[in-house]
């Protein structure tokens, strides 16, 4: 008998819906990519549905739906905090309330009646969902796991082993103290926003000294033997108020948070160093504390924080495991998988496959794919320009378009599962320029331009741009720039804090793709799971003697990565890219029609 399950994650942030046969990994996709809400918390009724079209089955054929957390338990949470600082919490209790009694707490109503479905529903544990996305995808027989997010339940984080098809939850750490609610605090504090913005903050790291790390551990957050942390709840507002830090923050860090969108400070840039080196110390610790209990070779890692590619850098390179593995949707996305593959493994007692080349996770290419006929129906419809490519010419037309000093969309192939564009939905352009950030930064993505683009190499080259010697397909590990690459650095950050003059400075060989620092954080490209990205970066290579082009999103800010040629399409004629790949289909900028709107498009996104 064929053993279909469907995990679901939702009501929280980022839904996702995946499905799982008999252990191999079908389908994933988040919502948002859908519904073009960034972040879509509501319940995955479009990702649910690809899924099961993709698997060709119905509903009916589900042996279980499982879900990626345990309401009640939540629950229980929530109605404890508020209790223990009433009545300060009356605000935040009478803004979350409703949503509970209207749609977490009937969770198994909502499931039967979207989907017509009698089967049987599975609650699994946050962090047992996280623990298991980490682990049955990895390449591992047998791993330690550690799992670290804002919360999940009472739980924020985790370790334990996986072993086979068992996973085993040894330890957590519980709210309030937690790492990623504590990296949250300061990413509002900066003027970012909370569950998106960390990135920002990571990336506005290097530019900046820790001057504060001192003054974190002594007022703000203790980092325990274990590698947790213990909070001084006085200076968050996530208790008690709708807000994440509290007045006694501003006053410890020198006035109020940053406004969205105002200049940033030698402030904010000197926060969050300070706060990233205080995550890369806890991290690390927790690393070495899971490797001492569990005695294990290897490091499987999910949660939100495991997002932190610095951090997962350091563990890497200093900490005592031979090698990590980090699930690329770490985040509550991936626990719709996590669940899913917790219930097959753990409680259905499938066998575990052989890793497909690198993993079991394929690549992570498990959305939605689009056949040259369709792509071809769609262009000719709306009238829309084109060349066809034969296939012989399509990785040379895109790499020497590339070559050429131009921007490139990309889109080919199942869409990526997870926060990263890999090659699939792809902004691409060439790394030997510098003027390439700035131009994608501030003419293609509409965002800062402190923020860094990803290199995505030949995996059998990584070694000649970088100081990694192993895999890294998800672009979770940051790596620096090897030295003979580098150029010195002529000029530093001004005392005002203007972040152009160290943007735009020419740092390497490859300035598009080497951050302040050195650093990149790097895409390696595998034949057998993406030959026709790996072949358009291999002409590249063949035409100017670098296996490195720049790959970010193909979005702007505020927009979830596209999913179908119609966004994809959209996004290309609304922004400076100048030619768009589209599944075998050429489409030059100039030839199309200029697009009417009678509204600025980019309010329609939040892009704080």
């Amino acid at each position: 008998m064929t053993r279909w399950t469907l995990g679901i994650s939702s009501f929280y942030h980022d839904a996702a819906a995946a499905l799982v046969r008999d252990g191999e990994i079908i389908a994933a996709a988040q919502e948002e990519r859908f519904t073009r809400r960034k972040f879509d918390p509501s319940f995955p009724i479009n990702s649910i549905r690809y899924c099961l079209d993709e698997g060709s089955i119905s509903a009916g054929e589900l042996e279980s739906i499982a879900f990626y957390d345990k309401p009640l338990l939540t629950f229980d949470r929530l109605m404890s905090s508020y209790f223990a600082v009433a009545p300060r919490g009356l605000k935040s209790w009478l803004t979350s309330t409703p949503r509970w009694m209207s749609q977490k707490l009937r969770i198994p109503d909502i499931i039967r009646d979207s989907l017509d479905y009698n089967g049987q529903i599975i609650f699994t544990p946050h962090h047992l969902a996280h623990a298991a996305s980490a682990f049955y995808p990895s390449p591992y027989d047998q791993a330690a796991i550690l799992t670290i997010d804002g919360v999940g339940e009472w739980a924020t984080g985790s370790y334990g082993w996986g072993k086979g098809k068992e996973v085993r939850i040894l330890k957590e750490t519980h709210f309030p103290d937690s790492l990623g609610l504590l990296y949250s605090a300061f990413t509002y504090f900066c003027g970012f926003k909370v569950n998106s913005g960390e990135y920002k903050l990571m990336g506005l790291a290097p530019y900046g000294e820790p001057r504060y790390l001192e003054l974190i551990k002594k007022e703000i957050a203790g980092i325990r033997d274990d590698g947790s942390v213990s909070l001084n709840l006085k200076y968050f507002g996530f208790l008690d108020r709708l807000e994440m830090t509290s007045p006694q923050f501003d006053r410890i860090f020198d006035g109020k948070r940053r406004l969205p969108e105002s200049r940033i400070t030698r402030r904010e840039m000197d926060l969050a160093a300070s706060i990233q080196a205080f995550t890369e110390e806890a991290m690390l610790k927790m690393a070495h504390w899971v490797h001492a209990q569990t005695g294990e070779k290897y490091l499987c890692m999910a949660g939100g924080v495991a997002l932190n590619c610095v951090a997962n850098g350091r563990i890497l390179r200093e900490g005592p495991f031979d090698d990590i593995w980090i699930q690329p949707a770490a985040g509550d996305a991936g626990g719709a998988l996590g669940a899913a593959l917790a219930v097959q493994f753990g409680l259905r007692g499938v066998e575990r496959g052989p890793p497909e080349d690198l993993d079991r996770q394929k690549g992570s290419y498990l959305g939605p794919s689009f056949s040259e006929d369709e792509v071809e129906a769609f262009l000719k419809s709306n009238g829309h320009a084109y060349t066809y490519l034969n296939k012989c010419d399509r990785a040379t037309t895109v790499a020497k378009c590339l070559a050429d000093g131009h921007i490139v969309g990309f889109f080919s192939g199942r869409m990526e599962y997870g926060p990263r564009a890999l090659g699939s939905r792809s902004i691409l352009g060439d790394p030997r320029r510098a003027e390439t950030q700035k131009v994608m930064n501030l003419k293609i993505k509409y965002r800062e331009s402190f923020r860094p683009f990803a290199p995505a190499v030949l995996m059998e080259k990584v070694s000649d741009y970088f100081e990694l010697n192993r895999a890294s397909p998800y672009m979770l590990l940051v790596a620096s720039v090897q030295e003979s690459r580098r150029l010195p650095r002529t000029t530093g950050i001004p005392e005002n804090g203007d972040l152009l003059v160290a943007v735009n400075e020419k740092r390497s060989d490859i300035p598009a793709v080497t951050h302040w620092d050195y650093s990149a954080r790097v895409q390696t490209v595998h034949k057998t799971t993406n030959p026709i990205f790996r072949d358009v970066i291999d002409a590249f290579y063949k035409l100017t003697g670098y296996a490195v082009l720049v790959n970010t999103s193909f979005n702007v800010r505020g927009e979830p990565i596209v999913c179908t040629p119609e966004d994809a399409y959209r996004c290309f004629v609304r922004t400076d890219i100048e030619f768009l790949y589209l599944e075998g289909f050429w489409l030059d900028k100039k030839e199309q029609p200029k697009l009417e709107e009678t509204a600025d498009w980019r309010k329609e996104y939040e892009l704080d």
